[in-house]
């Protein structure tokens, strides 16, 4: 049986206009959008649904999310003693929650072990309606070399034979152009969306650093070539200015991070228009000194970001001045959980940001890095009806998309959760 629902909106965010737009509606077919406008005609039975207090959006999309953990307090006791069961499990509560928040999509950014592939499954058991949770696009592994920054075996290195072992257990991490070519065209044969490169070190490993190239040149051509020719695009974990450049002009379809970005490095990715995910919040404890939030992180992570201070602030003001296309990630395993997706709103806005530039990220942009602009982030006809509502203002709160009022993927309704 047909159904219809008639959306009427207090204001509306369209993801195609920056603008708010006063007392329009949506009329949904089904699981799609087949109009948009003011008095829309529709059938009798149409099922109205009055947001008229409310600022409706379309579904926010995170693009750096982490959802094997669901407790950042516990993400290191999980990467190496949690077993594939409860990290799958992990994916679909990670998912539900921020569908509750929301957040109608979330791209999942990779692991190191056999058992990240859970949230391949966690993916088609969302798609298939077996259970709730914001739509899930996802790369089960990503691409390092050994000891970098996503070798998690480092965690187990006062047990030499069992970080062994469980560098065993990770088939993308090694070294070599054919180690990484047959790496990549694995993980596509096993239903990867994308592909991930770890090509800086990090802040929160002990072992390395932000500057740190941890793949060769040949390794990361090989990596963004054979993907290409696959059919998929390709992001980096990478903060070192040069070296953002570097493989902004190897064809890398876009990065996460870049916080050490210098003026140069983003004018070229401007004109090459290669994508960059900031993931601001997990930098902000620095940037506008938090003592009592940046003790709440790792002591390494604490060192490093205090170290890197001058550069961070710096990159900040960079891509806040930049034209770069940006999308909203959050990159959440620390201070925050990983469905706690509003909080870099807030982060985006304090760092003095123009709301409709954050709310395009989260949509519009987001949508077109996932690849996925031809169903969602958007709210025009044709589209997939992923809308999301917020009682706040989104001009003015930076906590305003910590505060879900309605939220529909799909043509479907699901329950909210707001802050207290």
């Amino acid at each position: 049986m047909e159904q219809y629902k008639l959306i009427k909106c207090g204001k509306l965010y369209d993801g195609i206009q920056d603008k708010l737009q006063e007392n329009m509606e949506i009329l949904i077919h089904d699981k799609t959008i087949e109009a948009v406008g003011q008095n829309l005609p529709h059938p009798e039975q149409t099922e109205t649904i009055d947001l008229s207090d409310c600022t409706v959006t379309p579904g926010m999309i995170d693009a750096h999310v982490h959802s094997q953990f669901i407790d950042w307090h516990n993400r290191n006791h999980d990467i190496v003693y949690r077993g594939p069961a409860w990290k799958s499990m992990c994916h679909l509560y990670v998912a539900r929650e921020c569908l509750y928040r929301g957040f109608t999509t979330i791209r999942c950014v990779g692991n190191s072990t056999y058992e990240a592939r859970g949230s391949l499954a966690a993916r088609e058991m969302i798609d298939l309606g077996i259970f709730p949770g914001a739509r899930m696009v996802v790369t089960p592994h990503y691409m390092a070399d050994i000891g970098s920054h996503g070798d998690h075996s480092q965690y187990l290195r006062t047990n030499p034979d069992l970080a062994e072992a469980f560098a065993a257990m990770t088939p993308t991490i090694g070294t070599g152009v054919e180690f990484f070519r047959h790496a990549v065209r694995n993980e596509i044969k096993m239903g990867s969306d994308f592909i991930k490169i770890m090509i800086n070190g990090g802040f929160s490993t002990p072992n390395d650093t932000p500057d740190d190239q941890q793949l060769s040149d040949e390794e990361i051509k090989v990596i963004i070539d054979t993907a290409h020719e696959l059919g998929r695009t390709v992001t980096a974990h990478i903060y070192n200015s040069e070296q953002m450049k570097k493989v902004a002009l190897m064809g890398i379809d876009g990065m996460e991070h870049g916080s050490l970005i210098t003026e140069d490095t983003a004018r070229v990715m401007e004109d090459l228009n290669v994508y960059l995910v900031p993931t601001f919040c997990p930098y902000d404890d620095i940037i506008n000194l938090n003592e009592e939030s940046l003790k709440q992180k790792i002591p390494q992570f604490q060192a490093k970001l205090r170290q890197y201070s001058k550069r961070l602030k710096e990159g900040r003001k960079v891509i806040i001045n930049s034209r770069l296309r940006l999308g909203y990630g959050t990159d959440f395993i620390a201070v925050h959980h990983p469905y706690e997706n509003g909080y870099e709103f807030e982060s985006w806005m304090n760092s003095g940001i123009e709301p409709f530039r954050i709310l395009k990220a989260a949509t519009r942009t987001n949508a077109e890095i996932l690849g996925l602009s031809h169903l969602i982030g958007t709210i025009e006809p044709g589209k997939m009806a992923d809308i999301s509502a917020w009682k706040r203002d989104l001009m003015t709160d930076p906590k305003a998309l910590l505060d879900c009022a309605f939220v529909m993927k799909e043509g479907k309704t699901y329950e909210t959760i707001t802050v207290e």
